[in-house]
């Protein structure tokens, strides 16, 4: 494992550095590490990392999430209010609609087994957005208006609301049958997953400030808990809806509340365990791909995919009606909600295994959707922000 380990940084940093070079997104080359590397191409991978590798990529998304945490802050949000929320869910009822529409049309697919490739090809990527967000709000960029703090959140919570509905439909096609009190589980595991985060976070400020420890220490200790939490949520699977992710970043967010300073100085912290973990998350994330479905899947899910983004876009131009933001804004908002990878990684195969007919065809387009729609999203960020955003230092000096 260890030569593997060492393949995935050397190739994957060598690999993520030509891609700057090329103005395109680090994350495209790492991505090409890890088919590279990979069991379909070179496999030189050992087979026991691979089998950490679901394991792996949590714990870079929970140091991502808990970084957004502890530099988001709630004030930001309410300034947004309506608007805000509506991002959480709006656009990916529109794009699970989209899928419902043009699935049966150009796939064959039933309205269940669509439904359940929607439900794959709604969720966006934190681990993408979120570490493009917190760049711009370093720079300034959209900070004034909380664009960035109003994505990040946003990509957090649908997450939530596109994996509990998954799960609905998939014991649905196993058989089961769908109850509406299903649907009550997706504001549960919300707001339980929210209060039990910040209460974590207050806790934890209380403890920072009578025990004194090196920030190194603290970081730790942070990143225990957001284990444990996780942990939580499959404990609590089918008993208590909880969502574990949720809870890790809002435990960031009471963090920065109560002891803002002391936040600041561990999100610096985990900007450096960033470093090694969106690594090790995009190499992982690629060796999953197979090539050949890419070969094979046909223009067919292609369409559908374009398709389905093109309802999401409107619906996050839906749900951004009424706000201040100007059209510019909205527009790279419905860029920034492009990009998915590890919701898609991780649930993508899913069917395949539960034995659903639609498995093959489902897991073809969770690939398709990352290899496109991660690093596409991803420049469109970086290529955009400077002219569709202002800075805020721009606007003070106005």
């Amino acid at each position: 494992m260890i030569f593997s380990l060492s393949l995935v940084f050397l190739v994957g940093l060598s690999l993520g550095g030509i891609a700057r070079r090329l103005r395109l997104p680090s994350l495209l080359g790492m991505l090409f590490t890890g088919i590279l590397l990979g069991p379909f191409v070179l496999d030189l991978l050992d087979p026991s990392l691979l089998g950490l590798s679901a394991e792996l990529r949590r714990i870079a998304l929970l140091i991502i999430l808990t970084r957004a945490g502890l530099s988001l802050d709630l004030a930001d949000l309410r300034r947004n209010g309506r608007p805000a929320l509506l991002l959480c869910f709006v656009p990916a009822c529109f794009e699970i609609v989209g899928v419902l529409l043009l699935a049966p049309l150009l796939l064959g697919f039933s309205l269940l087994d669509a439904a359940i490739l929607g439900t794959v090809l709604a969720a966006v990527s934190p681990a993408v957005i979120v570490p493009k967000m917190l760049s711009l709000m370093e720079q300034g960029y959209g900070t004034k208006r909380g664009i960035p703090q109003m994505v990040m959140a946003g990509a957090s919570v649908d997450d939530v609301f596109v994996i509990v509905l998954f799960t609905a439909f998939t014991g649905v096609a196993q058989g089961g049958s769908f109850a509406p009190m299903q649907l009550l589980q997706i504001p549960a595991s919300i707001v339980l997953g929210a209060l039990v985060g910040l209460l974590t976070g207050r806790l934890l400020s209380f403890f920072f400030e009578k025990v004194h420890l090196r920030d190194s220490i603290k970081v730790l200790i942070l990143l225990a808990i957001s284990g444990l939490l996780i942990t939580l949520e499959t404990a609590f699977t089918g008993r208590i809806p909880f969502s574990g992710l949720l809870a890790v970043m809002c435990c960031g967010i009471g963090l920065l509340r109560c002891r803002p300073e002391v936040a600041q100085r561990m999100g610096a912290k985990y900007a450096k365990l960033w470093v090694a973990a969106e690594v090790l998350l995009f190499v992982l994330v690629g060796a999953t791909v197979d090539p050949t479905y890419i070969y094979s899947s046909g223009l067919q899910i292609l369409a559908v995919i374009f398709g389905a983004l093109c309802f999401r876009g409107v619906g996050v131009l839906v749900a951004l009606s009424g706000s201040r933001l100007q059209w510019k804004e909205r527009f790279f908002v419905v860029l920034a909600y492009m990009p998915k990878a590890t919701v898609q990684a991780a649930i993508g195969g899913l069917p395949l295994a539960m034995g659903l007919s639609c498995g093959a065809m489902v897991l073809t387009a969770a690939v398709l959707s990352i290899l496109l729609t991660a690093p596409l999203g991803a420049l469109a960020i970086d290529v955009t922000y400077r002219h569709l955003l202002t800075a805020e230092n721009l606007l003070v000096e106005d």
